[in-house]
């Protein structure tokens, strides 16, 4: 599973361990030093988890953790703080976050709470079922009503992507980025790849699925 992480710390050092030790668990590890950046960052690419400091200038980690909640974004929510008290991890719980580590940290306890937090917003659950549609993600099988469908493996990730994220609106960036990380290929080929999967999934006789929201991005909803 490729899982994308969003940094959000202003103490640079620290930030630097983080993304150079993430980077060999194989985490790609995007860096913002605010939370005004954090926010930018985050309305334009798709991140598994997000990993917040508290105390940053411009904009604290409550603040950001809530305007994140307050705007629908589900993006699991791992809070750093020197603050070690039952009630600033209280506050931390209320404002939306999943998880709260507390600094100094062992790095090996951060890999494994990103890699929790990964598979929890992933619900670890290989099988959905949206809409008269089941998947199981890990067998790769997919049916809807009584028809089996087969779909290529770029075709998988494109569906995972928009089924996990259902109801929600998911930009064209957002599916760029979570699908081929970013080495991406060019625009034609996220269209030739839609293209393919509505052909598998919505058939003439059947409710879409799939739609283009004009000047948003994508959406699986029926």
């Amino acid at each position: 599973m490729l899982v994308h992480v969003l940094l959000v710390e202003d103490d640079l050092d620290l930030a630097t361990t983080i993304i150079d030790y993430l980077e060999l668990e194989g985490i790609t590890c995007d860096h913002a030093a605010n939370g005004v950046a954090g926010l930018a960052l985050l309305s334009n690419h798709h991140f598994d988890v997000m990993i917040l400091d508290v105390n940053m200038p411009r904009m604290d980690g409550l603040t950001v953790c809530k305007k994140m909640r307050e705007q629908g974004n589900s993006t699991a929510i791992l809070m750093l703080t020197a603050r070690d008290t039952l009630d600033d991890k209280l506050a931390g719980f209320a404002a939306g976050s999943d998880d709260y580590l507390v600094k100094p940290f062992e790095m090996q306890e951060l890999i494994a709470r990103i890699q929790v937090l990964a598979n929890r917003r992933s619900g670890q659950t290989n099988r959905l079922s949206l809409f008269g549609l089941d998947a199981d993600f890990g067998a790769k099988t997919l049916k809807r009503q009584q028809r089996t469908l087969q779909l290529s493996p770029t075709g998988w990730k494109i569906l995972e992507v928009l089924m996990r994220k259902s109801p929600e609106v998911v930009s064209k960036k957002q599916l760029l980025q979570a699908v081929w990380g970013n080495e991406q290929p060019d625009s034609d080929s996220l269209k030739v790849h839609l293209f393919k999967l509505r052909q598998q999934v919505d058939t003439s006789n059947e409710s879409k699925l799939i739609h283009t929201v004009a000047g948003q991005g994508f959406v699986f909803r029926a």
